[in-house]
């Protein structure tokens, strides 16, 4: 037998994120799991893999899959994430991020930090700066 069906090295025994766990926008009921200070604005399968991968975990991304409590059947919230959370013999893989609540935690941290969400973060705060401009424009003109 190549794999035992308990073992943590085996996928399906790995956890699964779905993007609705941590982001802020969603009510408990519709499935956040951290509260809202900890969670980040429409997370993306991509993004939670880019910062898993980023503090060394295994990761696997399940694009087809869908959360059960997702009302939204759009594409971009599609999908969930699976983490090795343990090695194989039921240790952490990361001492600082022991159990699934931590690396909640901890994605609602990084996420934000990354580049993808700087750039478009960056890009609203230019347009809202031109529109000042615009409306001073138009009171010298008066």
């Amino acid at each position: 037998m190549a794999f035992d069906e308990t073992s943590p090295a085996d996928e399906r025994r790995w956890i699964c994120i779905y993007p609705a766990y941590i982001n802020s926008k969603k009510s408990s009921e519709e499935g956040r799991k951290v509260s809202k200070a900890d969670g980040v604005e429409n997370p993306t399968t991509n993004e939670i893999r880019d910062v898993c991968q980023a503090l060394e975990f295994n990761v696997t991304v399940e694009a087809n899959k869908m959360y059960s409590r997702d009302q939204n059947r759009d594409p971009q919230f599609k999908g969930r994430v699976r983490v090795q959370l343990k090695n194989e013999d039921g240790s952490p893989v990361l001492a600082d991020i022991p159990n699934r609540k931590a690396l909640y935690r901890k994605l609602g941290e990084l996420i934000p930090k990354l580049k993808s969400r700087q750039q478009r973060q960056g890009g609203g705060d230019s347009s809202s700066g031109q529109q000042g401009k615009g409306k001073k424009g138009k009171k010298g003109k008066r």
